[in-house]
Order: structure tokens, then sequence, then C-alpha cells
């Protein structure tokens, strides 16, 4: 199947998924079980790419399981969190809910399809990738490999540390400063943007696929200026005051570093 056929069948799958899930959202009152879905998504995504392109075998093989083991941790690391606090909302959709007004059902709905379309866009490029029927597996694309593989176990890891340290009632109100959350205010996000960096160069090795760069960029964007660190620095600000300016001051904000107290 070409590529346009695979993307255009995965974007509409994608979107009856954010329907449904967005029909869910209304009866619980939750619309942050989007999260997690929209993780889930790339999952289903890599499964198609791998059943649908004609490329080497192999090389499908490990792009559906880099996509999907990255998509079902986060995706369940997500729906947990969610589960746990419900019926209590995350406090960037409560904010939305004020935003859009008296018709935020409708609003919501054309975020959830929002939500779909940036999943297609963002593994647009994997198609490319799957495509590719060289029987090798470059250096390059083993390189990439191993950058996501450590990617993906630093996040894992600063997501148990930070879910263990909120789940002691000894650090109610506290700020979470113990083990990669040492070095950096969201290491979290710092490996989510190079799990995207490890996709790239995994892609790029596939001749013409320069331009899937626009993927770790969107990411890293996201991730610093909008949907990341913004919303989780005045939520930490506002729930922690003095505490975490205090936090700021002594701690990188994003790459892993030295705090300044341990200079």
């Amino acid at each position: 199947m070409d590529a346009s056929h695979i993307f255009l069948s995965t974007l509409a799958l994608t979107l009856v998924i954010m329907f449904i899930t967005w029909i869910y959202a209304v009866k619980l009152e939750n619309f942050g079980i989007v999260d997690a879905v929209w993780s889930f998504c790339f999952l289903i995504h890599g499964s198609v790419f791998y059943f649908l392109a004609d490329g080497f075998s192999q090389r499908k093989l490990i792009l559906a399981l880099m996509l999907g083991l990255w998509s079902f941790r986060l995706g369940f690391y997500l729906a947990k969190r969610i589960a746990s606090h419900h019926p209590d909302e995350d406090t960037r959709y409560i904010k939305l809910r004020q935003d859009y007004g008296t018709n935020y059902k409708k609003r919501f709905l054309l975020f959830f399809f929002y939500q779909a379309i940036s999943v297609s866009v963002l593994t647009l490029p994997f198609i490319f990738a799957f495509k590719n029927q060289n029987p090798e597996i470059s250096i390059l694309e083993w390189s990439g490999l191993a950058i996501w593989l450590i990617a993906v176990i630093g996040e894992s890891i600063a997501d148990h540390q930070m879910n263990t340290f909120r789940t002691n009632p000894k650090n109610k109100g506290q700020v979470c400063n113990v083990g990669l959350w040492n070095y950096s205010r969201h290491p979290n996000y710092f490996f989510e943007s190079c799990i995207w960096w490890g996709y790239f160069i995994f892609m790029v090795a596939t001749p013409g696929l320069v331009w899937a760069i626009y993927a770790p960029l969107t990411i890293l964007l996201l991730l610093l200026k909008v949907t990341g660190v913004p919303p989780s620095e005045a939520q930490s600000l506002k729930s922690r005051g003095d505490a975490y300016r205090r936090y700021q001051e002594r701690t990188s904000v994003f790459v892993p570093w030295f705090s300044k107290a341990e200079k």
C-alpha cells in the first residue's frame, strides 16, 4: 500500500478513536483521559504501519517495537495516574473548560480531533521508514535505536522516582529533588525529547527523510513552550510556592546538570 493510503487510513482510524474517547470523557466528566489515549495511538499507528508497509521486515519490526513499547509504557503510566486522581481532573483541562465556556463539550471534541491529527502528522515520516526496503540495518539506525533505548529507560526512571516521591505521605507538599530530579526540574520531558531524536536518527538513514526533523523539533517546542514546562512550572509554583522557587534557582530546567548547590 502506498504512503498516502496508509496515512489516510491511520488518520481516519485515529479520528474514530478520539471521537469514542470524547464520548467517554463527557460521560466521565474528565477530559484528561485524552493524554493516555493519545499515547496509545502511536502503538496503533506502529502496528498498522508494520502490516501495511512493504519495507524490510527486520526494520519494520524494530520500528514497530520502538513506537509500541514507548507508547504502551507512557500510555499505561498516564492512564494509571489519571485513574488514581479521578474524579479530579488535570489542571490543564480545568483551565480549558473555563476558557471554552458553556460550549466546552463541542470545543473539546475539536481539541480531541486535533490530537488525532497531531498523532498522524508526527508519525507521517515513520511510514516512509517502514517502507524502506534496504535489507541492511545501518550504523545510523542502530545509533538511533541506542539513543531511543537510553531515553526510554531514563524517562521510566524519572517517572518512577516522581511516582514514588508523590505516593509517600511524608512528602506531601514537598518538592521532588531526588534522583534525576536533583539534576533537572523536568528530566521526564528531557528524555521524552531524546526519544524523538532517537526516532529521527533512525529514520534519517532512509534516503530523503531529512525532513523528518520536524517531528523531534515539534515535540521539543511543545515540551519547552506549550504543554510541558510552562503549565507544570505554574502549577508547582502555585502549590509549593517558595520551596519550588528555591528549587528553580538551583536546578536546571530541562537538560540534567549539577545543581548550583553542588558546584
